[in-house]
């Protein structure tokens, strides 16, 4: 009996054989998936937008993989082992595997991924603060390798489940160059890379040989849309399949189309609006304070996202490992909001910007509620928005935002450390204002330990702590929200909208 796709992960995790049926897999099709961002590269370790995760979970294969249930499966390691005080771990490798050029998938293919992510190519790009925990990658045998580790890191194998460590073809890249593989990349994943058309679209073909299961689909295409209406527009039409980009203001018109459907559910995106805290009129915790209160986050969930998102105290929803649901954020309250400012010898009138992705048609209704509340207070807020690129390439990692700017978070690792690490420590990559020493212990002490309750109560800690200076404005944990054509089948629903598209198919 052959398992494929999610069913072979099950099998693998339990390491038993159970007795499911199966039907042989067949093609049946194109899916067409509409995403908002082209990344505009597609090797692992250039980008960290949830978007490419999207497209990278099927062109690759990490060491281990997560279902749509957010559990960890064995992937091209059928298992590890921690070794020698946690300062080692075993993996054992899939056998069989091949990469889409015909390579080899092995142990040196696994070392040559992981030298490159820590080297300087590596160092390009924001994956590798993810993996720095890794001082070395030893080849024991053709099919086991140990990752001989430099600083204890108890969220390491769920971040091998993400996608900036998704391995890549060591003959294939020595031999093109990183700027071809860029361009045309070479996974071991479901689907082969076909051609990519910038800004437009990106084709796959279904892997034959793919060692979970040929799929059921005989190739995916994603078009760029960063337009959400648009994405709606053309799933109306029949253009595309599923739309990752729904406006709330469309969803009942989405609904009552009989041949659509909606998916809302909750998954792992926060919203929030950071400020500039390292100069200007925002670096003052207390005007920083006034301006949270000045905002009514629960009318703009009620309002404008009626409803598919939920109330969040700290940069994490509730799927989140190191969520604390006792830590409330602060209260609207517009009059204290005022006395503060004015305590803090904040003029009525004073200007400042606020820095979005303009593409957003939902956020950009939030933008403008926010500058009202902010305006009633006495604070002018100038809207400026930026294409979404321009505005997570340049913008943000080098500190070119207004005193507010938006941010989103994915939490692909469901563990709050990743979050808070890569937004509150010194010198990240997506943290351009924030230097505090206070903060910089509590994150490496939570890395330091693989207790499950003390990290858990050093994450509690962070989160309070971040609320008390008052970093950002939490606004909202976002639901996951897609429309699918109800010719689409076999699509489990998915937090994180990283759908592998082994089992789907579509009439």
């Amino acid at each position: 009996m052959k398992l494929t796709g999610y069913r072979n992960l099950l099998f693998a995790a339990a390491l038993s054989l159970l007795p499911i049926a199966t039907t042989a897999a067949h093609a049946a099709g194109t899916l067409t998936v509409a995403l908002e961002t082209d990344d505009g590269s597609w090797d692992p370790i250039d980008t960290f937008t949830l978007t490419w995760g999207r497209i990278g979970s099927n062109l690759y294969d990490g060491l281990v993989l997560r279902g749509p249930d957010l559990k960890l499966y064995p992937g091209l390691a059928t298992s590890w082992q921690f070794l020698d005080d946690n300062k080692r771990i075993r993996f054992t490798l899939r056998q069989g595997v091949k990469f889409h050029d015909g390579e080899d998938f092995n142990a040196a293919a696994v070392k040559f991924t992981f030298d490159r992510l820590l080297g300087p190519e590596g160092a390009k790009g924001p994956q590798q603060a993810n993996y720095t925990s890794i001082g070395s990658v030893n080849v024991i045998d053709d099919y086991t390798v140990d990752f001989i580790l430099k600083t204890p890191d108890p969220v390491l194998i769920t971040k091998l489940a993400g996608y900036g460590a998704m391995i890549v073809p060591p003959k294939y890249i020595q031999e093109k160059g990183d700027t071809y593989f860029n361009l045309h990349p070479v996974g071991t994943g479901a689907f082969k890379f076909v051609d990519y058309k910038p800004k437009v679209s990106l084709t796959l073909e279904a892997n034959p040989d793919y060692w979970g299961g040929a799929p059921k689909l005989s190739g995916l295409v994603y078009r760029f849309i960063p337009e959400a209406a648009t994405q709606v527009s053309e799933l109306q039409s029949g253009g595309i399949d599923i739309a990752t980009l729904v406006p709330i203001s469309l969803i009942d018109t989405i609904k009552g189309d009989p041949k659509l459907e909606v998916e809302s559910i909750t998954g792992p995106d926060v919203v929030m609006l950071r400020f500039n805290s390292a100069d200007g009129l925002t670096k003052d915790p207390a005007v920083r304070k006034a301006m949270i209160e000045a905002i009514d986050r629960d009318a703009i969930i009620e309002q404008i996202m009626q409803g598919n998102a939920k109330p969040i105290a700290s940069l994490q929803s509730s799927l989140s490992f190191g969520y604390d649901p006792n830590l409330k954020p602060l209260p609207f309250d517009p009059a204290a909001a005022k006395a503060a400012l004015a305590k803090a010898g904040v003029k009525p009138g004073t200007n400042v910007e606020l820095s979005f992705i303009g593409t957003n048609a939902t956020f950009r209704e939030v933008a403008q509620t926010v500058a009202a509340y902010l305006q009633a207070v006495g604070i002018n807020v100038a809207l400026k928005s930026y294409e979404s690129n321009v505005y997570y390439t340049d913008l943000v990692p080098h500190g070119k935002t207004g005193p507010l700017y938006q941010y989103q978070w994915g939490g692909w690792t469901f563990d709050f450390d990743n979050t808070a690490y890569l937004l509150y420590h010194s010198g990240q990559f997506w943290n351009p204002y924030i230097k505090d020493a206070k903060l910089d212990q509590m994150l490496e002490a939570q890395r330091a330990t693989y207790n499950v309750d003390e990290r858990k109560k050093i994450l509690n800690q962070i989160a309070d702590y971040a609320a008390d200076q008052a970093y950002e404005i939490p606004l909202y944990n976002s639901n996951t929200l897609y429309a699918v054509n109800k010719r689409v089948h076999n699509l489990p629903p998915t937090p994180d909208i990283r759908f592998r598209f082994v089992d789907t198919t579509v009439e």
